[in-house]
């Protein structure tokens, strides 16, 4: 039963991805690893950024977007599974891409 649910939020949620205006821009599915922490980060104005590692890279990265769907708890380590869709035309001092969570993959404290 958990299965089917999973399954179905996940159709839903690619619906509403690719049929919102225009044709999506390099659409995929990526893993996330985020850290327990934010850090303090610049951009337009200064903030608290999420730490995450894409695919398994070794290397923390700051993460200056959003994720449709997902709640942080500072103290827990996350891996999430995410559909990553390009932004055609981004603002100069935005984020290139969309993120919409699939699936919390696990959470944890370390």
């Amino acid at each position: 039963m958990k299965r089917a649910i999973g399954l179905s939020t996940l159709w839903l949620l690619l619906i509403t991805v690719f049929s919102c205006g225009k044709e999506p821009v390099n659409p995929e599915f990526i893993t996330l690893k985020i850290a327990s922490s934010t850090k303090d980060c610049n951009g337009p104005f200064p903030r608290k950024c999420l730490q995450v590692q894409e695919n398994d890279s070794p290397n923390w990265q700051y993460f200056y977007g959003y994720i449709q769907g997902f709640v942080y708890q500072e103290g827990h380590e996350y891996e999430v599974l995410v559909i990553r869709k390009q932004i055609e035309n981004p603002p100069m001092d935005g984020p290139g891409y969309d993120y919409w969570l699939v699936k919390e993959i696990s959470k944890r404290k370390p």
